[in-house]
């Protein structure tokens, strides 16, 4: 988005159940979605099932709406400020 004062940051975390690496890469490379959801890093663990999402994107409801056209239940998300 060329607009940077309307794009916030989130983080969010769901599970890695029928998720793979494959997948993980091809949503770290992709451009932003129709929603204006673009992935800046994802990370994870394997061993806790855990799978965390580093995001820009207008709004909460953009970031539910990116998962849910996957198919990916977010147990939770939150807005964050990064200082760089």
């Amino acid at each position: 988005m060329a607009n940077n004062a309307l794009v916030s940051r989130f983080l969010d975390v769901h599970s890695l159940t029928n998720v793979n690496e494959s997948t993980i890469r091809k949503l770290q490379g992709a451009p932003p979605d129709e929603f204006g959801v673009k992935q800046l890093n994802v990370l994870y663990n394997r061993a806790a099932d855990l799978w965390f999402c580093f995001l820009e994107a207008p709004s909460r409801e953009s970031v539910e709406k990116h998962h849910e056209k996957y198919n990916v239940k977010c147990d939770w998300i939150t807005e964050v400020q990064t200082l760089v």
